[in-house]
């Protein structure tokens, strides 16, 4: 058996283990962590985030941005099922606090590089975590796709990218929606798989949401989620007030500040650790 420490924590109770592993010294494959994030067998977790220094995953940090410091930190992030994505908002969050609760990184801002980019993420005064996302594209309003709920009810949806793919449709009531299963959605436009996010407009940039992940099932709440939802929103309502704007948006396990800006978008909530300690880990094969 092996015996690994680790961190506990959530962002607006989308959970993840957080594992230190500097030097790419753990051995960490799907079956490791379908049991870390087992709430049974294991500890339970939306997902788990892999601390390591960058110059041991270089070739998977996404987009321009990387400075070559190979001492800056790579969230490796895989959902619950083993599969690795490219970002998680929530999870960069849970993962700046980390990084700065365990002097790992000097404050009040520091860089991560993710499968997604380069993204910055700073500690404010009021104890939350504001991140970048970087860029958000939606598809264009007549450019819907129908994904379809368990129980078979059909909603339009509109294709949005935050360095991962999502599926937005716009609904009167999230909390009546069956979402204990995979809603279905077209393969041929997401091969990848998609987060599906169900959104009502309670007013002028507020909204509320509720999501099944890809590789997960329905979460607490999901940052790229989150913006995702609030950049789409901005296209179904013709919203043409100019940039930035901030969005609130309510998820089950809390509410998140959203900024959209010309070229980027930011996140901003709160990153909670909850638990700390040592896990004893199944022998591979």
């Amino acid at each position: 058996m092996r015996r690994w420490s680790f961190t506990k924590g959530h962002g607006t109770e989308n959970d993840f283990v957080v594992l230190l592993d500097r030097d790419a010294a753990l051995h960490i494959g799907p079956a490791e962590v379908r049991y870390l994030c087992d709430r049974r067998a294991g500890l339970g977790a939306d997902g788990l985030l892999r601390a390591v220094a960058v110059r041991h995953m270089q070739d998977e940090v996404g987009g321009p941005g990387w400075d070559g410091d190979g001492s800056t930190w790579f969230m490796d992030y895989r959902n619950a099922d083993g599969s690795v994505a490219e970002m998680c908002g929530n999870g960069l969050r849970v993962f700046a606090r980390f990084l700065f609760d365990a002097d790992l990184a000097s404050g009040p801002t520091v860089a991560i590089a993710t499968r997604a980019g380069m993204q910055q993420a700073t500690a404010l005064s009021d104890g939350r975590i504001r991140v970048s996302m970087g860029p958000v594209t939606v598809g264009a309003a007549e450019a819907t796709v129908t994904v379809s709920t368990a129980d078979g009810e059909t909603f339009a949806a509109l294709p949005a990218d935050v360095g991962n793919p999502h599926a937005v449709s716009f609904v009167d009531d999230p909390a009546r929606l069956d979402l204990h299963a995979a809603p279905r959605y077209p393969a041929e436009t997401f091969p990848d798989g998609v987060n599906l996010e169900f959104v009502r407009e309670l007013g002028p940039r507020h909204l509320q949401l509720r999501v099944h992940e890809r590789g997960v099932g329905e979460t607490r709440s999901c940052g790229t989620g989150t913006v995702a939802a609030a950049a789409a929103s901005r296209v179904h309502t013709a919203d043409t007030t100019p940039l930035p704007v901030t969005y609130r948006v309510d998820v089950p396990g809390g509410s998140v500040e959203v900024e959209l800006a010309d070229d980027q978008a930011y996140l901003t909530g709160p990153a909670v650790l909850v638990a700390s300690g040592q896990v004893t880990v199944p022998e591979e094969g």
